[in-house]
């Protein structure tokens, strides 16, 4: 899998998107019994129309919306990939919004994104498009790999929530929307505002209170990378390292540098070849730097699994 960092390109071209449409499948107005892809019931994932792409591209501005190209009729494997999108939204609980675009449905839209292939997912954020993947993933590969990104969106400062589209009814609370879960609100806050060492802190909270809480260990791990970096110029940085190999707190540092600016492999090479070369408390320093790194990056993630794998083998 190949994963680009979010860039700004220029906005699509939705001119051709004006003209009356037949709804997708599964959309308001589609025709009773029409198969689409399935949403999973999420209450963050909604299917594209034409009637619809304008405002799901200007929900971007409140937080990303992930769109997923598929083909159901062309690649079944792709509507998987959309499926599993859809479940993840509700993971994430606003995070992002899954749009569904089933090309066959919707071809103009496919044609005015000018969409190569199948499956496609592109992340729009404040309405610009940048590529994420182009592969069928395992849930778990795709977990892991929207956790990386979503990290590194909340380091930049994007911390907002979409609300629910939609929810299930429950017994004696039909058709209230289900209140975004705000444990992590005070903390991406603080990092939308710049303020490290309260993120830092308000994560801290949550790690002490819940040392099981996945997303707060890993917002923990991340905004201390984001603590330690803060204010220091990059080339200078990376000149003190290869002034020094062997120097931990050089080569800890550009580690860090590299895994904020998305070198996540760099990073982690970097410090395995450090406990490679090092022995005693300085080769302890760097390892348990290392693992630090993993948690920010997310355990499940296949770069930190390889990566243990290489400091097993670096170790003994």
């Amino acid at each position: 899998m190949t994963q680009q960092p979010f860039s700004r390109p220029g906005a699509f071209d939705l001119s051709g998107l004006t003209g009356p449409a037949t709804p997708a499948p599964g959309a308001p107005g589609a025709p009773a019994g029409a198969a689409g892809a399935p949403a999973g019931g999420s209450s963050y994932a909604v299917q594209v129309t034409e009637q619809n792409f304008q405002s799901t591209i200007e929900a971007s501005t409140t937080a990303p919306v992930l769109l997923v190209f598929y083909s159901p009729g062309r690649m079944p494997e792709s509507a998987q990939l959309a499926t599993d999108l859809a479940t993840l939204s509700s993971e994430f609980e606003g995070r992002f919004l899954a749009g569904l675009v089933d090309i066959d449905a919707v071809p103009a839209i496919a044609q005015a994104m000018q969409i190569p292939s199948v499956p496609l997912v592109v992340a729009v954020l404040d309405g610009r498009p940048a590529p994420l993947f182009q592969d069928v993933l395992p849930l778990e590969e795709l977990r892991a790999a929207l956790t990386q990104v979503m990290q590194q969106l909340t380091v930049n400062g994007v911390a907002g929530r979409h609300q629910p589209r939609h929810a299930a009814p429950t017994d004696g609370d039909e058709g209230d929307e289900p209140a975004v879960d705000p444990r992590y609100a005070a903390a991406q806050d603080a990092l939308g505002a710049g303020d490290i060492d309260a993120a830092v802190a308000e994560y801290q909270r949550l790690v002490d209170a819940n040392p099981a809480d996945a997303e707060a260990v890993a917002g923990l791990a991340m905004a201390t990378v984001l603590q330690r970096t803060q204010g220091v110029d990059l080339n200078a940085a990376r000149a003190a390292a290869a002034a020094a190999p062997d120097d931990v707190d050089a080569q800890t540092m550009v580690a860090d540098l590299d895994l904020l600016g998305g070198h996540v492999e760099d990073a982690f090479n970097r410090l395995v070849d450090l406990v490679r070369r090092t022995a005693g408390d300085e080769r302890d320093r760097a390892r348990e730097h290392l693992i630090g790194l993993f948690g920010a990056v997310g355990n499940g993630d296949p770069r930190v699994l390889k990566a243990r794998q290489n400091l097993a083998s670096a170790l003994f």
